[in-house]
Order: C-alpha cells, then sequence, then structure tokens
C-alpha cells in the first residue's frame, strides 16, 4: 500500500468520526432542552455501559491475539503462512465468541434496573 494513500483515509476517518461526535452532542443538546432529565440520565447511563462494553471486548480480543502470536512463536514459525494467519484469526474469533459468552451469560449489565 502506497504511504500517500494513508493520509487521505486518515483525513476521511477523522472528519466521519468528528461529524458522528457532532451529531451526539446535537442529539444531547436537544434532549436537555426537551426537559426530560430521565431520558437523558438512561441515554448517558447507557452509553456508559456501552463503552465498558467496549473495553471489555477490545480487552478480551487482544488478550487473545496476544496468545495467538505467542502460540505462533511456541512453534517457530519465522514467515508468514496460512497456519500462522489462521492461527491470528482463530485467536480473534475466540476472543469475540469469549466477550458474547461473558455478556450474554453475565448477568445484567452494570447500570441496568434490576
Amino acid at each position: 500500500m502506497d504511504h500517500r494513500m494513508l493520509v487521505p483515509i486518515a483525513l476521511f476517518g477523522s472528519v466521519v468520526y468528528v461529524i458522528k461526535l457532532l451529531i451526539d452532542a446535537r442529539m444531547r443538546i436537544l434532549l436537555l432542552r426537551a426537559g426530560d432529565p430521565e431520558e437523558l440520565r438512561a441515554l448517558l447511563q447507557a452509553e456508559a455501559v456501552q463503552r465498558r462494553h467496549a473495553s471489555l471486548r477490545s480487552g478480551i480480543t487482544l488478550t487473545m491475539l496476544a496468545l495467538g502470536f505467542a502460540l505462533i512463536q511456541l512453534l517457530g514459525w519465522d514467515d508468514i503462512t496460512p497456519g500462522a494467519i489462521a492461527v491470528l484469526a482463530a485467536a480473534v474469533g475466540l476472543g469475540n465468541f469469549g466477550y458474547y459468552a461473558l455478556t450474554r451469560h453475565g448477568g445484567p449489565a452494570p447500570g441496568a434496573p434490576p
């Protein structure tokens, strides 16, 4: 991949992310002006739970990816082979399955009503 292509791609991603942030902020302002604090509180609690779940998912997936790299190192593979890529893909998949199992069977989400 040409390094000159990374700048426009990063710029596009940054612009899209800033637009998303502005839309979210505008929605919060409109909810605050609407005068329904319960709706705003519920929204903020849902976003907090979503942030915690995103951190959990990233942590589990990255840990499994690290274990995949460790397995490749233990097997002594020095080249990029389909087997090495399969180990890494399986590690990421297992991390995502682990996240799903933890959030599905882990009881109610933090901040959720009992």
